[in-house]
């Protein structure tokens, strides 16, 4: 008996659309918490409560929004048969 190996073309776009669905919150969110808490941290050690948190918490956002926007484009890129 052949086994089949899928490939990545042939996977289904349903379900690749709700990972992809399932994914980008937690890349937004994750840059926003990660440089939030690394700016608290430096806020406590420098005694600078609360510019560092706001200032790197919103670099973090951007930096997520940026990866979020990466991947729906390569997603997109992906659905319209270009390679990325």
């Amino acid at each position: 008996m052949a086994s089949q190996d899928p490939s990545p073309r042939k996977r289904s776009t349903g379900a690749s659309q709700m990972a992809l669905a399932m994914e980008l919150p937690f890349v937004l969110a994750g840059g926003a918490l990660v440089g939030g808490l690394l700016g608290y941290l430096l806020d406590r050690w420098l005694h600078t409560k609360p510019f560092l948190m706001i200032l790197i918490g919103a670099l973090g956002f951007a930096v997520g929004l940026r990866d979020m926007l990466k991947r729906l484009q390569k997603s997109d890129d992906n659905d319209n048969g270009k390679s990325g």
